[in-house]
């Protein structure tokens, strides 16, 4: 029994790791399955970081298995060595590993961090389309400012161009996350936040709320979609024309917190919508209502 000892210790982590690798091959995982430039490069910072932290983390459970197995009551095979309690070699090698690898996450996570500021523009020869979004309780508003349409749970923009969302809440803090393009921003409620995004290509994507915010949370969900810039410009001309507009007196209702809502669109939005609702967050309490009205 003794000559297989080590065979439980080989296979479980073997097992594991086919199983983590069969889950990944057949499940659509996001964060993984990227579809955009910055998310890309998000992550080929993970697998990194993953891969250089395995260099620390793969000795230590080797390291721990060697030594329970050798130095466990019935092994008599062992040396006994009482009086040995240094070495200059090994004390380098389990302090200077880790220090240098912490100088290399380091080194990676500054440059990583100016790189992908949400707040930075995407250089690109293609201009920009710039969408507002609205976290309310538990939907979320998407404001077309340049074409006067909005949409609700439902967002729609060019592959292959820059998207330039500003973000911000008429309800508690909340979290704005679209997996396949990005990183996750959030948003609150007298704040406008940035966050740039592009999809390399047509595509369907879920987007959530990453942050919970009441009973509603889990259904928060809204539909990501990049098309070409032709089917853009018809989806927008049909939003046009579907005559629903979103008043201030509809956005009240609107705003009120509801649960499931269903995707919906509006022909034209309120004159400053977007702005109304981040600056009555900015009045003194006494004149909010007055603003308003």
């Amino acid at each position: 029994m003794k000559k297989y000892r080590l065979v439980p210790f080989i296979l479980v982590p073997l097992i594991a790791l086919l199983a983590v690798s069969a889950y990944i091959r057949t499940h659509d995982i996001a964060i993984l399955n990227s579809q955009g430039l910055i998310a890309n490069q998000q992550r080929s910072l993970l697998v990194f970081a993953s891969v250089l932290s395995l260099v620390v983390i793969l000795p230590v459970f080797a390291l721990t298995i060697f030594i329970v197995l050798r130095y466990q009551e019935d092994n008599n095979h062992s040396t006994y060595s009482p009086d040995w309690d240094h070495s200059r070699i090994l004390e380098t090698i389990w302090w200077g590993v880790p220090l240098c690898l912490i100088l290399i996450l380091s080194i990676v996570t500054w440059r990583s961090s100016h790189e992908l500021d949400p707040s930075r523009a995407l250089a690109s020869t293609v201009k920009p389309i710039n969408i507002q979004v609205v976290a309310l309780d538990w939907k979320w508003l998407f404001i077309y400012p340049e074409q006067n349409i909005a949409t609700v749970n439902y967002v729609n923009f060019p592959m292959t161009t820059p998207v330039n969302f500003h973000i911000t809440a008429d309800a508690p803090m909340n979290s704005f996350w679209i997996p396949n393009l990005g990183g996750q921003i959030y948003a609150m409620s007298g704040m406008s936040t940035q966050l740039h995004l592009l999809a390399d290509g047509a595509g369907t994507y879920r987007g959530s709320s990453a942050n919970i915010s009441g009973r509603g949370f889990a259904s928060m969900n809204f539909v990501a979609q990049s098309t070409s810039q032709n089917n853009f410009d018809v989806w927008v001309q049909s939003v046009k024309e579907s005559g629903d507009k979103l008043s201030m007196s509809k956005y009240d209702q609107l705003s009120k917190p509801s649960e499931h809502n269903k995707i919906a669109a509006y022909s034209s939005v309120e004159p400053d919508l977007y702005n109304k609702i981040l600056t009555k967050y900015m009045l003194p309490a006494g004149q909010i209502s007055g603003a308003e009205q």
